[in-house]
């Protein structure tokens, strides 16, 4: 399929020195739900909330490092929550899981287990390559489920025809739907690289379980 190469802006390394990525392109067969998938994810929850209260979840080092890398370029973590934490943060508040799709629905599971605040994209609607740098005034990003989001001062991944991607939401042109057959994933690891090899095999088996993913292309730097 072609490895998806992303380049890094120094300004991201500037707020970040230690940042890194994986990314995993792979074939998949989406599907509305998953049932086993399901019984997994309320496994998670029922665990987590075992486990963990709401003053732990800043805590956790990769949510953490997300947060720091946000507050250095300038944007308030609690308005702007990265996505892993924003659903930590729903489980313990008591509220159900939005039922997407099953290769969201994955990817969510993937954040909760991991900390991670990870993008999910369908490759076929990338243009080019891909290079992650930080939001600019008025750059225009139709959010996923929330609208025109003020993207200046967040992490943003671009294409060649603009943003796709920030910590915090994906965009409405490049998300993963019902048809999506080619998947790409992007694990943002502001805490470096420490865990990101554990969540890509997480994410791999997970895909091959519930999405019959396969000819996978991964990509650590």
């Amino acid at each position: 399929m072609g490895k998806m190469k992303i380049s890094v802006a120094p300004e991201i390394r500037a707020a970040c020195p230690v940042f890194s990525v994986a990314s995993i392109l792979c074939e998949v067969t989406n599907s509305a739900s998953d049932a086993d998938l399901w019984q997994e994810i309320d496994s998670a929850i029922v665990d987590f909330r075992s486990r963990k209260q709401l003053e732990d979840i800043n805590k956790h080092p990769v949510i953490f490092a997300t947060r720091q890398t946000y507050k250095k370029l300038g944007k308030d973590p609690n308005r702007y929550r990265p996505s892993a934490e924003a659903l930590c943060r729903r489980i313990l508040h008591d509220r159900d899981l939005y039922r997407i799709n099953t290769l969201v629905d994955a990817i969510n599971l993937i954040s909760i287990k991991t900390g991670y605040s990870i993008g999910g994209f369908d490759a076929d609607k990338v243009r080019g390559g891909i290079a992650l740098g930080v939001g600019r005034a008025g750059e225009v990003f139709n959010a996923i489920g929330r609208g025109l989001l003020n993207i200046e001062g967040l992490p943003v991944y671009r294409d060649e025809a603009g943003g796709i991607g920030t910590p915090t939401s994906d965009e409405e042109r490049t998300k993963i739907s019902i048809g999506t057959s080619r998947l790409l994933m992007i694990i943002n690891g502001y805490s470096g690289r420490e865990g990101l090899p554990e969540a890509v095999d997480f994410s791999v088996g997970l895909l091959k379980r519930y999405a019959g993913g396969k000819n996978f292309e991964v990509e650590t730097s």
